[in-house]
């Protein structure tokens, strides 16, 4: 009997796979990698790289326990939305919510940001509209909002964490809410249908 392997997941194998390469490029780069390519921060809006890493900063991670933590939840929820929602679509919705949580930090911060955190509080968030119905909002989702801002709010202000980004959690839970309410109304996003037809 032999054994095939499934590339089930496309766009979340492939970011883990891209991810892995970042993080080994920045530890044989010294940490170079991550702040050249790998972090948004404020920059000259006349050098490229600012705006290329408005998306690339969700790809970089400052260590391997990092990207675990980030992927454990990835690799647990994103399987599913892939499925629900398609692989195209996905991968637009992990494109928007890296390029809001890049522009606000860029614009109305100082802050240096890298990791997938945004993007997994975003699928963290779609995934309980899965099982929704028109005029319902399920209780999972009020639950997880209710987790959330307990969580953001706890690790703030009682243990003092500020190496967290906490606005790019809300930026990406607020993008999760809002895909998931766009997604009850349409199929895909109108500039994919275009490119179907």
């Amino acid at each position: 009997m032999t054994i095939n392997f499934d590339y089930n997941s496309p766009v979340i194998i492939t970011y883990l796979i891209v991810s892995l390469g970042a993080w080994l490029l920045n530890i044989i780069t010294g940490g170079k990698s991550n702040k050249l390519l790998f972090t948004s921060y404020r920059s000259s809006i006349f050098n490229p790289l600012t705006y290329i890493r408005l998306f690339t900063h969700a790809i970089g991670h400052i260590d391997l326990a990092h990207l675990i933590h980030n992927f454990l939840f990835i690799l647990l929820i994103g399987p599913m939305i892939e499925e629900k929602y398609g692989s195209i679509n996905l991968l637009v919705m992990l494109l928007i919510t890296s390029l809001v949580i890049g522009l606000f930090n860029t614009i109305f911060s100082n802050y240096s940001i890298t990791g997938a955190s945004g993007n997994v509080y975003m699928l963290i968030v779609l995934s309980s509209f899965s099982n929704i119905s028109e005029g319902k909002i399920p209780i999972t989702l009020i639950l997880i909002l209710v987790f959330y801002i307990i969580s953001e709010f706890t690790s703030r202000i009682f243990e003092g964490n500020k190496t967290t980004y906490h606005t790019g959690h809300l930026l990406g839970a607020l993008c999760g809410i809002g895909f998931g309410f766009y997604f009850l109304y349409f199929s895909t996003f109108p500039f994919i249908q275009s490119m179907i037809k």
